[in-house]
């Protein structure tokens, strides 16, 4: 048995999971999953963006109990250093935790417009202004970040960062968001990766839907 629980909801629709377990699986850390059911009503409140204190993911581990995803990624840079998930270099390492930030705290018309569902997919989805607004900031820290590493990552090597904005990479297929060339490419990137891999096979084997995201609007 792993030294390490992390519970978590829907690997369908909650993106707060999916970033607390691509942040342990990138940090090398063994753990067991606990799944929550999406019907419990605590773990529907954080899907539907309802709940004011989001507890899903929790990390447990010798004793420490972490349920922030920024702080479950601080912690497990602290405990498993040679994964690199925040930049060794000091000037990167803060923006690394300024675009985590930004999304962890930020974007909550795209949360709402858009939501994570990736078993769906609505081409030609009709976005509105606002929620372009947070797209287009997207892909400016996007751009940005790409071009001053010179990629693949956001930083170059994966980080904090590429866990905190891979539910945003589903949104956009789930969507059919358009990208540049130099996005569109990041993105595939990130969708191809072997734990982003195990984790659509999971989701497509959830059979519980939320009816509250499956309405095309």
């Amino acid at each position: 048995m792993a030294k390490a629980t992390l519970t978590l909801s829907s690997k369908n629709y909650s993106s707060w999971s999916l970033r607390g377990w691509l942040l342990t699986k990138f940090s090398g850390l063994e753990f067991d999953e606990i799944i929550t059911s999406p019907d419990d009503a605590s773990a529907k409140a954080e899907i539907l963006l309802l709940s004011s204190s989001i507890l899903v993911p929790c990390l447990r581990h010798e004793g420490t109990v972490v349920w922030d995803t920024l702080a479950i990624g601080e912690y497990l840079n602290e405990v498993m250093p040679e994964a690199g998930l925040l930049p060794s270099d000091r000037v990167l390492r803060a923006h690394c935790r300024s675009i985590s930030g930004e999304i962890h705290s930020g974007f909550t018309t795209l949360r709402a417009s858009l939501p994570v569902n990736i078993k769906g997919h609505f081409p030609n989805f009709k976005v509105w202004s606002r929620a372009q607004s947070d797209i287009d900031r997207i892909c400016t820290i996007w751009r940005e970040c790409l071009t001053r590493s010179g990629g693949p990552f956001l930083f170059g090597q994966r980080s904090i960062a590429d866990a905190m904005y891979a539910p945003v990479v589903t949104r956009f297929m789930t969507y059919d968001v358009k990208l540049d060339h130099q996005l569109a490419a990041y993105a595939a990137m990130v969708m191809a990766l072997p734990e982003m891999q195990e984790w659509i096979a999971a989701a497509q084997e959830e059979h519980e839907d939320i009816e509250e995201l499956e309405v095309e609007y």
